[in-house]
Order: structure tokens, then C-alpha cells, then sequence
């Protein structure tokens, strides 16, 4: 061993003997300030935020409103480890209100809390994509169709304002035709609507979470389909179906449903897309309709109508369910005439008026139905000659409670005529004017009627020399009911006296 090679052993030895009497001297002294941390704490810092689907539910309940609402309340089963974490909800509504998000373990609801939440809806589009790579480097791949080949070009993207603009060689170019191909996702985007909540967690466990929310983009209302007999006296059949509309962003598999008839506050009202009916449905009601599968009860000052199966709600999806049934009601026919001119002013010449046919009934018990009815459309129908079912008008009805009538205006009667003539005018003062007028009516139908002449008169009006009985119907309006036999005449006539 060589002189240099001995010099250094003993520095080493020497070294080495030093740094044992320091850590002999000072054993309980703490790590150095530029020990790293361990890799378990690193990991721990760093862990992926904890994943739950539509995989994960346990049960799904869906509350619809009539107003482009609806509550969604599901229950998933999801292992949440102890300690502070996140926790990412998916498989929402697209138009959920975050700020209506309730959740809740369903048991040990003291070892879990939500700290912080978050709703992530800056979705992955081509647009956001291209945007958020403003200014950085991509590739675009230029294909030649002609030649059967293709190039990678390097591309700096300037700008997306009013369209693309790229580097490209030192040179511009407003837009490229070749598929752009970008390195990654940014990390702030995500593919579908997502929760996130910040969580702590006292001991890692399987929960069972109930998370509710409000969505817009839900809509029902109901339709009905009313038949009658060609004689105005036969027994009708009244059938009413669900109409639900689901363009909430979200589908909903093997759901509970309910629906709530009623018109609740809000403070805001967003209004959605309409309901389209299913044109298809009236035909259908020839054949006999399934017994109805809603149970009806009241909730404070509405109706809850609960379905009493599950059923799936798909996203861009219109459902139509059975709501009731009832044959054998009752329904009477009415025809109305009123004024298209105005009664206290001078007209000349006869002027037709148009007749309009009504259909009337109770909805009460006695009548054969005398359930709350839900606001909706009902379509009416009735046999021709050879005993198919036609469709002859359709009119809207609000909410109706038990033992309240039904006026449905059906339209135009073809064979009734009525014509209106001003017999006398006089402004008898600057302040009352008298008028005469005549009414003629014409049944041409194969039965005899009763038609209606609804006049409207404003300030005080006295009716004189009718000749026929008026009945005062509200401060500016009165009618006669006149009976008028097939193919005959009647003309009923009075004077108008108005104090203005």
C-alpha cells in the first residue's frame, strides 16, 4: 500500500469516528430540515380524488313539477377511507341547481362531513379544448387524399377569437383543414357534470349516502281523451294519461316516480321546453285502457300522484302512463252566440256570428269520476257513421278539484246560423244611449236545441221589451236561452238602455 493510498484511509476513518460521536452526543436530535418526506406522505398528498357513478345507486326517486322542476333523490353505496379526502358525484343533471345539493350518510352520519363543495361543469368540448390551448404547441395532421399519405406539422396555436389562427413555419394562417392533435387533457376539464365534495372521514367504512338535488329540464302535465256518443244523451268515457318530458340531462334507471299536481312558488321560474303530446294517443283509445297506476294523495296544498311501479327515465325522452279511467259520465252540449260588434254603438247592415259548441260535466262522484284533476289537454272524439273514432276539437283544463265543473269548448257549430241586426239607435243624452237589436237563429241539425245569446253591456244597463227572459249573468253580462226546434227559426229581440 502506497503512502497516498494509507493518507487516505485515515481521513475516512477519521470522518467516520466523527460523525459517530455526533449522533452519540445528541441522540434524540431531530432529522435534518432537508430530509425529504416520505413516500407514504407524498402519496397521501397526492391521492385521486375518491369516484362514485350511477354504477353505485342503490335507489333513485324522481318528484316532477308541472314548471320545468324536479327533485332527484338517490341513495349509492359508496367506501370512504378515513381522513380528509374528495369524493367526486357523477351521473348528475346537466341543469342541476347546486346550491339545492343535500347530502347525508344514512347511517354513522357523525363520522362523515362535507367541508367544501364544488360543482365542476366545464365540460370537454372541441371549443374548451382549443381554448385552453391558446398560445401552446400542437400538431396538426395534414392529409392527402389524392396522394394517400400524410404529414405531422408543429403548430402554435394564437387565438380562438372568431376562429383559429396558427403559427405555422413562421408564418400565419387563419384556420387548417387537418385533424389537430393536442398532448393531453387539461386537467380543469371533465367529460360529464360532476359533484365534488371535500370530506373528513373519522373511520374508514361503507356508506350508504342519500344525495338530493333540484333540476330544471323535467316537465309532466296530463292528457286527457274524452269519448262521446254521437246522441248527446249517451254516456262518455273519460281516459287520462301522464305525459312526462325528461330533458334534464340526466337518465334515471328503475326510478320511483312522483308527480305533483299544484302550482308551487318559486322564486325565480325558468321555463323549460313545452311538453309535445303524442299525436298518436287518441287513435289508440279505441281499444280499452289499463287500469290506472297512480295513487293519489294530498300533500299540504296539492296532490301527489305516486306511481306504484318503477319505471326509466332516459334523457330526450317524452313517457306517457296511465293516470285514470272512468265510463258512463255524464256530458251535456252547449251552444253559445256572442256579439262581434259593439252593442252601444250605431251599426248598419246584418252581421253572421259565429255559433260555438261546448261540452259540460261535473266532476264529482255521482258523475262517475270526482278524483282531483290535473291541468292538461283534453281531446275529444267521437263515432262516425261507420263507428270509427274521430277527432273533433281539444281544449285545456286547469286544476280541478272534486265536485267542480268542466267547460270544454269543442268549436264552431257547421249547421247552426245566428245573425245579428241593430233595429233602432238613439242617443236619447249626452249620457244614455238606447239601442235595438235582433237576434235571428237557425237550426238546420236533424234535433232540436238550445242555443245561448250571451250579450256584454258596459255601465248601467236595463234590458227592455225582450222578447224573450234574460237572465243577468255578472255586471256586464246577461244572456237568453233560447230553445229553437229542427229546421225552424227564432229571432229574439230587445232594447238596450245605458247610462253611462
Amino acid at each position: 500500500m502506497n503512502r497516498i493510498t494509507k493518507l487516505a484511509l485515515l481521513a475516512l476513518t477519521v470522518a467516520c469516528c466523527s460523525a459517530w460521536a455526533q449522533e452519540q452526543a445528541a441522540p434524540d436530535a431531530p432529522a435534518a430540515k432537508s430530509k425529504p418526506a416520505s413516500s407514504k406522505q407524498a402519496k397521501t398528498s397526492a391521492a385521486a380524488p375518491h369516484k362514485t357513478t350511477a354504477a353505485d345507486r342503490q335507489a333513485v326517486e324522481v318528484t316532477i313539477y308541472n314548471r320545468n322542476l324536479g327533485l332527484v333523490k338517490e341513495q349509492r353505496k359508496i367506501s370512504i377511507p378515513a381522513g380528509q379526502g374528495e369524493l367526486q358525484f357523477m351521473d348528475v343533471a346537466n341543469q342541476i341547481n347546486p346550491v339545492t345539493v343535500h347530502i347525508k350518510p344514512l347511517a354513522n352520519a357523525a363520522d362523515f362531513a362535507v367541508l367544501e363543495q364544488n360543482y365542476e361543469y366545464d365540460l370537454i368540448s372541441h371549443a374548451k379544448l382549443m381554448e385552453k390551448y391558446v398560445g401552446k404547441d400542437i400538431q396538426i395532421i395534414d392529409r392527402n387524399e389524392y396522394q394517400d399519405r400524410h404529414r405531422v406539422v408543429n403548430a402554435k396555436l394564437l387565438s380562438m377569437n372568431g376562429g383559429e389562427v396558427y403559427e405555422i413555419e413562421d408564418k400565419i394562417y387563419l384556420g387548417h383543414p387537418g385533424i389537430k392533435v393536442l398532448p393531453t387533457i387539461p386537467g380543469n376539464l371533465i367529460s360529464r357534470p360532476t359533484l365534488s365534495w371535500i370530506f373528513r372521514n373519522r373511520t374508514a367504512r361503507e356508506y350508504q349516502l342519500e344525495v338530493s338535488y333540484l333540476t330544471g329540464g323535467m316537465n309532466w302535465n296530463a292528457d286527457y281523451v274524452l269519448l262521446v256518443g254521437a246522441d248527446a244523451k249517451a254516456p262518455s268515457g273519460l281516459s287520462g294519461w301522464v305525459t312526462v318530458n325528461n330533458q334534464s340531462g340526466g337518465e334515471y334507471e328503475n326510478a320511483k316516480l312522483k308527480l305533483v299536481a299544484g302550482e308551487v312558488n318559486r322564486v325565480r321560474q325558468d321555463h323549460g321546453r313545452g311538453v309535445r303530446p303524442m299525436a298518436a294517443r287518441g287513435m289508440a283509445m279505441e281499444m280499452a285502457a289499463p287500469a290506472p297506476e297512480f295513487a293519489q294523495s294530498e300533500m299540504f296544498e296539492y296532490y301527489l300522484y305516486d306511481l306504484q311501479r318503477p319505471t326509466t327515465l332516459k334523457q330526450n325522452q317524452t313517457k306517457q302512463i296511465s293516470l285514470m279511467e272512468a265510463q258512463g259520465l255524464a256530458v251535456d252540449r252547449e251552444y253559445v252566440t256572442t256579439p262581434n260588434v259593439h252593442l252601444l254603438s250605431r251599426f248598419e247592415g246584418t252581421s253572421k256570428q259565429a255559433v260555438v259548441s261546448f261540452f259540460t260535466f261535473k266532476n264529482s262522484k255521482d258523475n262517475k269520476l270526482g278524483d282531483p284533476l290535473p291541468a292538461g289537454i283534453i281531446r275529444i272524439y267521437t263515432a262516425d257513421v261507420n263507428g270509427s273514432q274521430q277527432f273533433i276539437g281539444e281544449d285545456r283544463i286547469a286544476h280541478t278539484p272534486r265536485d267542480e265543473e268542466i267547460r270544454l269548448r269543442v268549436g264552431e257549430a257547421f249547421d247552426i246560423v245566428a245573425e245579428r241586426t241593430q233595429l233602432n239607435f238613439t242617443q236619447r243624452t249626452n249620457k244614455q244611449t238606447e239601442t235595438e237589436w235582433q237576434v235571428a237563429i237557425r237550426n238546420r241539425k236533424n234535433e232540436d236545441i238550445t242555443v245561448r245569446v250571451q250579450e256584454n253591456a258596459r255601465g248601467q244597463w236595463q234590458v227592455r221589451d225582450a222578447s224573450h227572459k234574460h237572465t243577468k249573468v255578472d255586471a256586464n253580462t246577461f244572456r237568453f236561452d233560447v230553445p229553437v226546434a229542427k229546421g225552424q227559426e227564432v229571432i229574439v229581440k230587445y232594447k238596450l238602455r245605458v247610462d253611462m
